[in-house]
């Protein structure tokens, strides 16, 4: 493509150029250059955000991490993690709004880097979405717990591949009213851990013991498998893996952009809230679980190095454990409540996150043409079929403990997770080199990103380190057993790239090649249909919660032709 300003080229595309192949009826709205429908209005979008960004990690596996580094080490694991990430977000929110895309940042990757970076970007993130689904069906059992070790081990992954079918294969909006109320809970949750740690530091518990910070003055940097200030680094190395498995958000506004009301203004938003829900949620939550709960109790110590079992996994949320220290009894059974509709909850995303990903790459042609086929109300059934069958990995529990699996899971997709966040780096670095080389105005844009493209840089070198050094465990003593555990994914990852260059003989784009227009008039032309100002968030709350159609929504429509 030459240097000609994107202006005229996106007019020419909108006089001339076809949407898609789709025979559209006279009046229809062209949504999307493919069969998905936008039907998540503004507080869907940021309830799924958090739905997706808040689970299992933040309220059980982090005691993992406190455990072995400390509260000190914890603490700064989780700041300095989510400092990096917030450069990532500010490179993949720039490129969604311009290209609110099905498929979202692995689509990106291979229409603006190369086809075959798409597709091992596509691959990877559906592994990844889809082995989390079955981790999280897991932390389920092991909450579930609490109430009854008796729950026989295959009935609740049975129970939730039948929930998450039926919350799926409906309609997008069913879908987005689920889990709007499901993150809700989550929301709930947290604002009540926060302030359990508040009240009880300060004497608001059963002992009247204003214990503030008594756990940071020991062990705030706890040395682990070393002595010295070698363990100690090596304890904050631990926090950091549980960080980089913790710590998410970008990935999943990314891909429910194609299915958002107005893209250009409600995916900007959501983009832009993630930097206080870093601050909020994972500063704070790591902060607040260092606070209630000492890195040495035995409890958490059972749990983690495998020595508590059968009932003892209840209390697998270090929150649960330091309510029950402090002799508070009606409380543990709220948040474990809300703790199994939360994880329930980030299952259900994956769910959702892991069909669209492969959905994307079927229009890509990265995968079976027989994938992209849609049902009338926009659910791509064919791929959501194939990632069910992931979830019966939550059966491995019945031989193995839940425990074990949870260890197992989380240790094959941290490596996947950090995948999905230098791709997004790597992605926004073509696409700035092409939005220079082709004289684009980025302040044209929807969203300009700051500080770019040394954002871009910066994440990228970040999520190179640790990808490759999060398992160094494995090496001193060398098991192959860990070594593949920690390391499959980031193996796959050349293996798909190359072996897809090879087969169909990609290349890198050149800049100037680039197609900078690409689906950008299908979404203009579908926001300019709109006759009613955006609405906020709390303007959607405020007023009437709609499933069906409404014509008094807000967001009403022009009927116009295609």
């Amino acid at each position: 493509m030459s240097s000609l300003k994107h202006e005229e080229k996106i007019g020419e595309y909108v006089a001339s150029a076809p949407l898609s192949d789709t025979p559209y009826e006279e009046g229809e709205i062209v949504e999307n250059s493919d069969h998905l429908h936008r039907r998540l209005g503004n507080r869907q979008i940021q309830l799924m955000a958090i739905g997706g960004t808040i689970g299992t990690a933040l309220f059980v596996s982090i005691g993992g991490g406190l455990y072995k580094g400390g509260p000190g080490s914890l603490f700064l694991a989780y700041t300095i993690y989510a400092c990096f990430l917030g450069l990532v977000n500010n490179c993949i929110a720039e490129m969604t709004t311009a290209y609110p895309v099905s498929g979202g940042f692995i689509r990106l990757a291979g229409h603006f880097v190369d086809d075959a970076f798409g597709f091992m970007a596509g691959y990877n993130f559906f592994i990844y979405e889809a082995l989390l689904i079955p981790f999280e069906i897991t932390a389920l059992s092991t909450v579930l717990d609490f109430w009854s070790d008796d729950i026989p081990p295959w009935a609740i992954p049975l129970a939730c591949i039948i929930l998450y079918g039926i919350l799926n294969v409906l309609a997008i909006k069913v879908f987005g009213e689920a889990e709007f109320w499901l993150s809700g809970g989550k929301v709930i949750l947290i604002f009540i851990v926060f302030s359990f740690t508040f009240i009880t530091m300060v004497g608001g518990n059963p002992q009247h013991d204003a214990y503030g910070f008594r756990n940071w003055k020991t062990n705030a940097f706890k040395e682990w498998r070393s002595e010295g200030t070698l363990g100690q680094f090596e304890g904050f190395c631990a926090a950091l893996w549980s960080a980089s498995f913790c710590v998410t958000g970008p990935e999943y506004i990314s891909m429910v952009s194609a299915e958002a009301r107005r893209p250009r203004i409600y995916i900007k938003n959501a983009f832009k809230t993630v930097y206080w829900r870093f601050a909020l949620f994972f500063m704070g939550g790591a902060l607040a679980v260092g606070i209630v709960l000492s890195s040495t109790d035995p409890t958490l110590t059972g749990i983690i190095t495998g020595e508590t079992s059968g009932s003892g996994t209840a209390t697998a949320s270090p929150y649960v454990i330091a309510m029950k220290n402090m002799g508070i009894n009606g409380l543990p059974h709220l948040v474990s409540a809300l703790l199994v509709t939360s994880i329930f909850s980030a299952g259900n995303t994956y769910t959702f996150c892991a069909t669209r990903s492969l959905y994307g790459m079927a229009l890509e042609g990265r995968a079976p043409k027989a994938l992209r086929y849609c049902t009338k109300s926009g659910v791509p059934l064919v791929c959501f079929a194939i990632v069910m069958v992931f979830p019966c990995l939550a059966f491995l529990q019945v031989s193995n403990g839940s425990n074990v699996v949870l260890g197992w899971l989380i240790n094959l997709v941290t490596a996947g997770g950090v995948i999905n966040y230098l791709v997004m780096c790597i992605t926004y670095i073509f696409f700035y080199r092409a939005c220079k080389a082709q004289a684009l105005d980025r302040n044209t844009l929807p969203y300009k990103g700051w500080f770019q493209p040394y954002s871009a840089y910066l994440g990228a070198a970040w999520m190179t380190m640790i990808v490759f050094c999060y398992g160094y465990t494995s090496f001193a003593p060398f098991s192959v057993d860990n070594f593949f555990i920690y390391y499959t994914l980031l193996l796959l990852a050349p293996v798909t790239y190359f072996g897809w260059k090879l087969i169909k003989r990609t290349r890198i784009i050149p800049a100037l090649e680039v197609d900078l227009v690409w689906e950008r008039p299908t979404i203009d032309a579908y926001e300019q249909t709109f006759i009613d100002p955006p609405q906020s968030f709390w303007g959607e709350m405020l007023g009437p919660l709609r499933f069906g159609k409404n014509k008094k929504s807000s967001d009403r429509q022009l009927s116009v032709s295609a």
